[in-house]
């Protein structure tokens, strides 16, 4: 394991030096992706990560593994035996806040070359760091007729536990309605959110060609989407970029606490044209109550429907604004007071904004003159947020003070582009991936990267 100890110049009222101690964690010559998840363990001590490849992504990734922060060694967590580049696939993986486990998911074990891994054929998947290679299956998959309540029907993505550990929630696509689309042209493959608890296991009956799994966990959909939003309305044909708002909920205006996920909803404009906008989806605590639009398992000719209780606001309203569109991964602080985004400044350049997630005035946090290329993630005392910026991390501070006065970069401007950052739960460490290519070596790996921060 190697150390650089880089001398930047602090941003503020008079420029300081300070040592920042970036340590390269991974050697190997094969990819280790963070995939911007939680992928810190609840001590701090161990990053995990997947090992897809260029060609095959997540479906290529034979196995998941973690590496350890301070000596640099490298555990596998869970390995498929002979995996290929069409799957079946593990990876985009992510800690339990509090528990030695991890999150991840897995492709269909049937896949084939011909039928390979794809975004409506995989299911969220759980392994104990003391029980490797033991999986258990979180999300039920019922793909023939009739479906069963608390099951899916197609393919989970992205998992990210609530800081409560209660809930799980992701993005989805569903097979159904990509056959359906396959079939008459009609887009109708459309993504959403879902999410998971531990309300009782969900027992499926195993035919379909081995696509169908019984699952540990009672799993929902709580975004409706439609294939053609009327323009001008809150209606969405997409969403994604999501993540829970708070621990898993946050304190409404009322005092009550209310579970949610913060998510980007495409809608349409009053002249019909694309726009991502910042949404929030409040959940009800008991997610087994069919809602208005129809079944929880959904039918043959529409998607699972959200459960009763289930309530879509929408947050923010650029649509008809001169630089319309929101974006980024939402990032909520902890304490739910805030969401923070990605949206153009009044000169179009991408800054970090929040806005609280009862809605009101957003809060532009960032005013950096290249912009910025990656959405928040937030310090443990909700103080502050890191991102990035002409390839460089950035720390910035939430507060009243000039802009000039808050941010400090922790790592030097280059020309080598990094990504997925992650901040510690106990605000000292930040991580993050960066590519590089070893002497005389063809091809650059994704390695990972730690910052030490006082």
């Amino acid at each position: 394991m190697g150390a650089i100890a880089l001398s930047i110049t602090m941003i503020g009222c008079k420029p300081s030096t300070q040592q920042f101690k970036i340590v390269q964690l991974t050697y190997g010559a094969y990819n280790h992706d963070l995939d911007n998840n939680d992928n810190f363990s609840p001590d701090g001590k161990w990053l995990a990560y997947d090992t897809r490849t260029a060609t095959g992504g997540i479906g290529g990734s034979p196995s998941v593994e973690r590496v350890n922060v301070e000596s640099g060694k490298v555990e596998r967590l869970f390995a498929i035996k002979d995996n290929h580049s069409w799957g079946p696939g593990a990876g985009a993986v992510s800690y339990h806040p509090t528990e030695n486990r991890v999150i991840f998911i897995h492709g269909l074990a049937f896949c084939s070359e011909k039928n390979p891994y794809q975004q409506w054929k995989r299911t969220g998947t759980m392994v104990d760091d003391n029980h490797p290679n033991i999986p258990i299956f979180m999300d039920a998959r019922d793909v023939t007729f009739p479906y069963t309540p608390g099951a899916l029907r197609g393919g989970t993505h992205r998992h990210e536990w609530s800081k409560d550990g209660k809930w799980v929630g992701y993005t989805y696509n569903d097979a159904i309605m990509k056959a359906i689309e396959d079939s008459t042209g009609e887009k109708v493959n459309l993504r959403t959110v879902g999410v998971s608890t531990k309300l009782k296991p969900v027992i499926v009956d195993h035919s379909g060609e081995g696509e169908n799994l019984s699952g540990e966990w009672y799993s929902v959909l709580v975004v409706r989407v439609v294939p053609n939003p009327a323009p001008g309305s809150d209606e969405i044909s997409n969403a994604a970029s999501d993540s829970w708002v708070g621990t898993g909920s946050y304190v409404e205006q009322d005092g009550k606490r209310q579970v949610a996920r913060a998510f980007i909803g495409k809608v349409r404009s009053k002249n019909n044209q694309p726009v991502d906008e910042l949404f929030v989806v409040d959940i009800p605590d008991s997610i087994n109550q069919p809602g208005e639009f129809g079944p929880l398992e959904g039918t043959p000719t529409t998607f699972p429907m959200p459960p009763k209780g289930t309530l879509q606001q929408r947050l923010t309203f650029t649509a008809e604004t001169a630089h319309p569109g929101c974006g980024g991964v939402v990032r909520s602080s902890s304490d739910g007071k805030w969401i923070a985004y990605l949206a153009a400044d009044a000169d179009g350049k991408q800054q970090i904004f929040i806005i609280s997630p009862d809605g009101g005035s957003s809060r532009q946090v960032t005013d950096h003159p290249a912009g910025v290329q990656s959405c928040a993630r937030w310090s443990p005392d909700n103080l502050s947020i890191c991102y990035q910026s002409e390839n460089s991390i950035v720390i910035c501070k939430i507060s009243d003070e000039p802009f000039e006065k808050r941010f400090q970069r922790i790592t030097p401007i280059t020309k080598e582009e990094l990504s997925n950052i992650v901040w510690s739960s106990d605000g000292k460490t930040i991580a993050f991936n960066r590519p590089v290519k070893a002497d005389g070596a063809k091809d650059a790996w994704k390695q990972i990267f730690v910052v030490r921060l006082k």
